[in-house]
């Protein structure tokens, strides 16, 4: 036998291309090739899967005078990553048939060491998708990637140590064999969080705001004057939220593995991403010559901190629209696109002039200054955001260090969130595309949200009166059913859209 066929992936965003590894080995001068769009990662596997083969008890590739030929299938998928070792290794050792056993419905993944020890990868969870997907009933893996690819049911999951391990599993000559993973019990357990919602003093309207915000999901600015807690409030949002679902648990937890940023844990809360007002347009939207996820797709399902936004660079700014809007980020390169998921909260905090004194007489900015500070957020983003909040200066009585900090009031705010979600969660039962309020579209609003006709009427009288754009209509209208949903009312009364309005874009 000179040819033989297993099964390996290529990690991606939702889910993984199942990728054929065949190996050709004939008569010849020595050569040892990789075709099929690899990478300089994918190419140096020769040197590492000679040497692990040698170091494992087998004939290396570089120690017979034969032309050996690798093909990574379909050629037209660009292979990158260490994620082929393991597969390419297999298959030249069933080609020479130093080994023999059954590849159909077993899928391989894994970087090896010089030595045949196995190494993660990462994106393994979006592989182990992949394979249950197309019909694999065995994956064999490194055994530090096989905790996250156990969320994954249906498929049986082999974390093994090296090479070594692999080959007497399969061998039916061998008496060893790796142990199934067993999965274990999934705890969604709350992150541990930096600030907490009981430790911020004063702020009883902005508190009610972020209550409003974690209810719905929706967007929220933070504006006022600087050492008002603008940033202690976005970081105590995170506190509010409730651990995620497991499908969710899933979803998210996939994106950070494929980031590389997990190191290999399960997500169980929302993602809190917070990127500096230095970052890039690729870095905070996604991109590069390859397209890879940014700061708005490792924030899906979570918040996406914004400190100081109109320091961010305008492009930057600007392209948070389509995602804010499509809740997906649409990427294309010259050498590729993808369609990465975007679905977060954006919690923003500026200042209301460059110096933050907009209004009082301690303020040095020029009225230009002012003006360019402020266009910096043009008007579609303005308008996407449904939350726009004054953080105003506190009392200082109010920070008395004497005073106990109790968590009553955190406790209270989540079991009021987690009313208001359950509500809306039998809402959209029958409504896959929608979760929470902030996901309704138009068509959604009129058959779900509930309004009364009078408060539909008071609505349409502020918005002529405040000009709201159609978006800014129907934003409104979301907002007022979380509203309603926390004060437990059936219906969308005038005072839920008052409340409503009073959170919209003004001349910040």
């Amino acid at each position: 036998m000179s040819f033989a066929r297993v099964f390996g992936a290529q990690a991606a965003i939702p889910s993984a291309h199942t990728v054929v590894v065949e190996a050709d080995v004939t008569r010849g001068l020595h050569s040892f090739s990789i075709v099929g769009l690899p990478d300089k990662a994918v190419e140096e596997a020769r040197d590492r899967v000679a040497s692990a083969i040698n170091n494992s008890g087998h004939t290396s590739p570089k120690a017979v005078n034969k032309k050996i030929v690798i093909s990574l299938a379909p050629a037209t998928l660009k292979k990158e990553g260490a994620f082929f070792d393991l597969p390419v290794a297999l298959s030249y050792l069933l080609s020479i048939e130093d080994v023999s056993f059954e590849t159909d419905k077993r899928l391989f993944a894994g970087e090896l060491a010089l030595d045949g020890t196995l190494r993660s990868v990462r994106g393994m969870l979006s592989i182990a998708l992949s394979a249950r997907e197309n019909g694999f009933t065995e994956l064999f893996i490194p055994e530090e990637n096989a905790l996250e690819a156990s969320l994954v049911s249906g498929i049986t999951i082999y974390g093994a140590r090296n090479l070594r391990d692999v080959l007497d599993h399969l061998s039916d000559e061998s008496d060893f064999l790796l142990d199934p993973y067993i999965p274990k019990k999934l705890e969604r357990k709350d992150g541990k969080h930096s600030v907490l919602f009981e430790s911020i003093r004063g702020q009883e309207h902005a508190k009610r705001a972020l209550e409003i915000a974690a209810a719905g999901r929706h967007n929220i600015a933070l504006f006022g004057p600087p050492g008002t807690g603008k940033t202690m409030l976005a970081r105590a949002l995170n506190t509010l939220l409730p651990a995620l679902s497991e499908e969710e648990i899933i979803e998210v937890t996939t994106i950070h593995s494929f980031a590389g940023v997990n190191s290999g844990s399960i997500i169980t809360h929302p993602p809190f991403r917070a990127p500096h007002h230095s970052a890039s347009n690729v870095s905070v939207v996604g991109g590069g010559t390859t397209p890879r996820p940014g700061e708005v797709t490792l924030a899906h399902r979570g918040i996406l901190f914004m400190d100081e936004f109109p320091e961010f660079a305008r492009d930057v700014i600007n392209a948070l629209r389509q995602p804010l809007e499509d809740r997906v980020v649409s990427v294309t390169r010259a050498k590729g696109s993808a369609m990465f998921p975007a679905n977060f909260m954006l919690v923003v905090a500026l200042n209301p002039c460059p110096c933050g004194h907009f209004g009082t007489a301690r303020c040095t900015c020029m009225p230009a200054q002012i003006e360019r500070y402020k266009k910096k957020i043009s008007g579609p983003i303005a308008d996407r955001i449904d939350m726009w909040v004054m953080v105003g200066d506190i009392p200082l009585e109010s920070m008395k260090t004497s005073e106990k900090i109790t968590a009553k009031e955190t406790i209270a705010a989540k079991k009021r969130i987690r009313m208001a979600l359950e509500r809306q969660a039998r809402r959209f039962k029958n409504h896959s595309h929608i979760t929470t309020n902030s996901d309704m579209g138009a068509s959604d609003i009129e058959k779900l949200s509930g309004i009364t006709e009078a408060a539909e009427k008071t609505l349409l009288d502020a918005a002529q009166t405040m000009h709201l754009s159609p978006r800014g209509y129907h934003r409104t209208i979301k907002l007022a059913c979380t509203i309603a949903d926390l004060a437990e009312s059936k219906a969308v009364d005038s005072e839920h859209v008052l409340e409503a309005l009073q959170y919209r874009p003004k001349e910040w």
